[in-house]
């Protein structure tokens, strides 16, 4: 068997192709975004003609994905925690029509925030979904687990949720390959009603659904991700979720932990490990990054059973990310895990790249702005979210994707005016067409700045759905073609720019200036490949 050296969301990918893939489908977002683009650039995947593209959201994804299901395909959607948010439609849906061809479902979620709103836990809505979670402690685990998945969601006919962390998608191990199965041909569900979600279908589907968790949590109970191993001291008992076990083991050699171990990688929670070590145990701690989910199940409503030590009680930090040190301390050992930060190593926050066209048009806004009271910019999540900081001072609010024009109307439905929303290219396909559309068909007086630098910047400049054609798409959603200017941001244009944003903030409807000049990274990026390629040219000549 091949052995390979992958982070975990390229595991995830190599995998996915290995067990017969014949579609993914995501939307760019950290930690999850390398899956598809490992996909993209697999050359396996490209031979056995594996469809791979980025979506304009994350809800659009997953039904792109359930159809494919729906043709009896295996297939995979990627998103992270935040976009399972704007994917829970079809999400919630999708465990009730079930599936044809496996269906898995990926979710990076991000705790401390590295590149995110929220630190939101995923397995809360595969719980609420209820269908069953995976969650892998490393990247073989990854791997393994995708090919499982796949066999588990055909069996049941089920989507199923894989969890992951931020350390996980993006460090690196060793995994060991297996055969590479047959795609599924295309055959279409056996009950021709399953995917109707008329009432009286859906009811004899949630009936199925409901009577399927016994099965899910005996497929929990025999899972060779769920394992309880012994231990000499049995005062204190350890249940530990995903990379929690990793950060476990940094501080023992595996063979030497003293208490009982129950290592939890599948869900519904396996309930027999669990009263196994309940019973055989002192106490019991509980080590899982993300919400206290285990935890509070444990502690129940009373809290009168025996001790409980994790999240809630302080043993482990309420927020943020495990490591080493953090489950040493819960272990009462010395924390000895890494060496101290250099004093020349300096805190650097991130900010608008140098150059970035982004900048201009913040100098026009801020200036046009300057007569008028604080507080009147709504922005959205990209890199121009980056406005916020010293020293533009150019932005408001950032909510969730899409927020920027809907919130903007709304101050100005207030009779807030001027209310200017600020959103990227690609945000505004994600879920910023709707809120304009509104604001058009309520006449409410906003100016909405569309940052258009031809890609996906803070992704790393995937595909925007609209390059080219946002002209077209507002004219088209209503907006009066001269109240939509195409402007140049950069220092050449900074008058003109800034009579044009002065006029349009003084116009009571909605209009659209759209600042357009392609993100300096992506331009780099270019240079670099034209480069390479006339190098490898005059050597082949």
């Amino acid at each position: 068997m091949e052995k390979m050296l992958l982070l975990g969301n390229e595991a995830i990918a190599q995998s996915a192709i290995d067990a017969g893939l014949s579609g993914i489908y995501a939307y760019p977002g950290t930690p999850s975004t390398e899956i598809l683009e490992y996909v993209q650039r697999s050359k396996e995947a490209r031979e056995k003609k594996i469809h791979s593209t980025w979506s304009t959201n994350e809800k659009t994804a997953m039904e792109s994905a359930l159809g494919m299901s729906y043709a009896g395909k295996r297939t995979m959607v990627c998103m992270k925690h935040v976009g399972l948010n704007v994917a829970a439609d079809p999400f919630i849906n999708a465990a009730i029509t079930g599936t044809n061809g496996g269906l898995i479902v990926v979710a990076a979620d991000d705790p401390s925030m590295h590149s995110s709103q929220n630190e939101q836990d995923s397995r809360f809505y595969g719980k609420f979904a209820m269908i069953p979670i995976l969650e892998p402690t490393n990247q073989q685990e990854a791997y393994d687990m995708v090919r499982y998945g796949f066999m588990i969601s055909e069996k049941y006919g089920i989507p199923v949720l894989l969890r992951i962390t931020t350390r996980l998608a993006h460090s690196r191990s060793g995994i060991t390959r297996y055969e590479s199965l047959p795609q599924n041909e295309v055959h279409l569900p056996g009950n021709p009603r399953q995917f109707i979600l008329l009432p009286a279908n859906a009811q004899k589907q949630y009936k199925s659904l409901l009577h399927n968790q016994a099965l899910f949590e005996e497929e929990s109970e025999i899972s060779s991700f769920n394992n309880y191993k012994e231990g000499r001291d049995k005062s204190l008992g350890v249940i530990v979720c995903g990379i929690a076990y990793n950060y476990l083991f940094e501080n023992f050699q595996e063979d030497e932990f003293p208490h009982p171990l129950l290592k939890i990688g599948q869900y519904p929670l396996p309930y027999n490990l669990i009263r196994r070590i309940y019973q055989d145990c002192g106490s019991i701690l509980v080590l899982e990054e993300g919400y206290p989910i285990l935890e509070e199940l444990l502690r129940g409503i009373l809290d009168n059973g025996k001790k409980i030590l994790g999240r809630m009680d302080g043993t482990v930090p309420r927020d943020g990310e495990l490591n080493p040190n953090i489950v040493a301390r819960a272990l009462g050992l010395k924390e000895e895990y890494g060496l101290p930060v250099p004093p020349v190593v300096k805190s650097r926050p991130p900010s608008l790249c140098k150059g970035c066209p982004h900048i201009y048009s913040y100098n026009a806004l801020n200036e046009a702005l300057s007569f008028y009271s604080k507080g009147r910019v709504f922005s959205d999540i990209g890199c121009y979210t980056l406005g916020a900081l010293e020293p533009y001072g150019a932005i408001n609010t950032c909510v969730d994707m899409g927020a920027s024009i809907t919130m903007a109307k709304g101050a100005a439905d207030a009779g807030f005016v001027p209310a200017v929303a600020v959103i990227g290219d690609s945000t505004f396909t994600h879920s910023g067409m709707t809120g304009l559309l509104d604001a058009i068909n309520d006449k409410s007086p906003i100016t909405v700045m569309i940052l258009d630098n031809a890609t996906t910047a803070m992704t790393g400049g995937q595909k925007s759905a609209a390059t080219g054609r946002l002209e077209d798409i507002c004219l088209g959603l209503g907006v009066e073609k001269e109240h939509i200017h195409v402007v140049n941001p950069s220092p050449k244009y900074h008058e003109e720019n800034l009579q044009i944003i002065k006029d349009e903030i003084n116009y009571q409807g909605v209009s659209v200036i759209i600042p357009r000049r392609e993100c300096i990274q992506t331009v780099a990026r270019k240079i670099r490949d034209d480069k390479k390629q006339k190098q490898q040219e005059e050597v082949m000549e």
